[in-house]
């Protein structure tokens, strides 16, 4: 199993939290997760990147399938 790294995750609209996660990808679906309610639809984006900083990683994530991907 991937050890946990330490992410900050944020939405368009700002709404920021750290979080641990094995992935960004992870980070982005735990951050969709516990701040779902008030997306406006099943899509969430996701903006996530290394709590030591680097480079953002932007992601869809869809709500009721669950599922992560790279945003187009």
């Amino acid at each position: 199993m991937a050890e946990a790294a330490r992410y900050v995750a944020h939405t368009d609209s700002g709404h920021c939290h750290i979080l641990e996660a094995t992935s960004f990808e992870d980070a982005a679906l735990t951050f969709a997760e516990s701040h779902a309610p008030w997306a406006e639809d099943d899509a969430l984006r996701v903006i996530v990147q290394s709590e030591e900083g680097g480079p953002e990683h932007c992601f869809v994530v869809h709500l009721h399938g669950e599922t992560v991907e790279a945003c187009a």
